[in-house]
């Protein structure tokens, strides 16, 4: 590989972009960094504008092209995604029991944690850019029109379905793709500018380390796995997948990084229709690496201000929880705040402790979500080799979105 295709990668753009970002946040003055605030305020709107149509164009045809076991295989992505989630839950809070009574002996929280929004670097303006409809209207939709086309056969619709496919993947390839170094820039440039980051790290260090080793021990787990069932190098399969890794990692949404992933997923040889099926579906419904941080840090404040929690308590908090995160838009910090509520109703944190987790969660919700869709391409192995041979066009070659333009 010359120096010419590395340095024109998506990969060395992302992370070039990040090691820039933390830079830039040191030297750039206050009015040069609103512009990329303004940039990225307008970006973010128009992912979360994109977002749904993007997930009903890529999993209504995939469903459909699933054929008639598109029940069958709908029914062991989500259980693969929802088991995962379950068992990072529950190994997080094993280790939360075995090694916070000495890891964390002796310390308290300080819970006067002002507003993590306080002082954050404004835009010049914003856009509105609401969606045409939700993103759980978007799944439940392409659910719907997938599997009735699978019923009907019915190819004219899915033709449409198809040539919509075509449409929103020349979208995300000509335009979001591009635009994603200077996103992934802006974040973490404001980032370091706002200065949360620091303070927050400096609370929570022992269990920042702590969440960063599970969650790539977790992946490592994962594709050993998956590699014994799919017969594959799970090392090659956890390389392919790093750019998925550093545009989660920049991003912090599973959902932008979806085009990412389905090129990453295919140069592990996966089928077309799988990875269009599982990679989108794994977006917003395996949440493992969100899990292991949010299990952590929660369990940390618990330890940390004495509460007594149950394993029946604990249990209940990390199914529930699992659930109550498919409803995160895929955006920055989505699962904390759809955790809020569970937190303050199951786990009886007051206001302030809720500020704290927030705080803390989001300084490095990157690396949760780097695990998340990282772990999706797993999945997307194990779903594979039980599906090759079953659906018509697996054995297709697999080319990339970016290779069929």
């Amino acid at each position: 590989m010359n120096l010419k295709s590395i340095t024109s990668s998506l990969l060395f753009k992302i992370v070039a972009a990040i090691i820039l970002g933390i830079a830039a946040s040191f030297i750039l003055p206050e009015w040069a960094a609103r512009i990329f605030a303004t940039f990225n305020g307008l970006f973010g709107n128009f992912l979360g504008f994109f977002i749904p149509v993007l997930i009903f164009a890529l999993v209504a045809p995939a469903i459909a092209g699933l054929g008639r076991g598109a029940g069958k295989w709908l029914g062991m992505t989500v259980a693969l995604a929802y088991g995962s989630t379950i068992l990072a839950g529950f190994i997080a809070y094993g280790l939360s029991v075995a090694l916070y009574p000495t890891m964390l002996a002796g310390q308290t929280i300080d819970t006067n944690v002002s507003d993590i929004e306080e002082g954050a670097l404004q835009p010049y303006f914003t856009v509105d850019m609401p969606p045409p409809f939700e993103v759980m209207s978007a799944l439940l939709l392409s659910f719907c029109i997938g599997v009735a086309m699978t019923a009907v056969k019915s190819d004219t619709l899915y033709a449409v379905t198809k040539e919509l496919e075509a449409v929103v993947v020349k979208i995300i390839w000509g335009f979001v793709v591009p635009l994603l170094p200077i996103y992934i820039f802006g974040m973490f440039l404001s980032l370091g500018m706002n200065g949360n980051l620091g303070d927050v790290l400096v609370a929570f260090s022992k269990v920042l380390i702590l969440a960063v080793v599970m969650t790539i021990v977790y992946l490592l787990f994962q594709y050993l796995v998956a590699g014994a069932i799919a017969r594959k190098n799970p090392f090659v399969a956890l390389k392919n997948m790093a750019p998925a890794y550093f545009t989660a990692l920049g991003t912090s949404s599973s959902a932008a990084t979806i085009p990412v992933s389905l090129e990453s997923t295919l140069k592990n040889g996966i089928s077309r229709p799988v990875a269009g099926f599982v990679i989108p579906l794994g977006a917003t419904i395996h949440i493992s690496g969100s899990m292991i941080k949010l299990t952590l840090y929660a369990f940390a404040i618990v330890t940390m201000t004495g509460m007594d929690v149950s394993f029946g308590e604990a249990a209940g908090f990390i199914f529930l929880l699992a659930i109550m995160m498919v409803a995160a838009p895929g955006v920055p910090g989505g699962a904390v705040m759809v955790a809020v509520g569970l937190l303050q109703a199951h786990m009886g944190f007051d206001d302030s402790l809720v500020a704290l987790m927030i705080a803390a969660y989001i300084a490095i919700d990157s690396v949760g979500t780097a695990a998340n869709v990282t772990g999706d391409g797993a999945i997307a192995m194990i779903v594979d080799r039980f599906a090759r041979g079953k659906i018509e066009g697996l054995d297709e070659e697999t080319t990339t979105p970016a290779e069929q333009q």
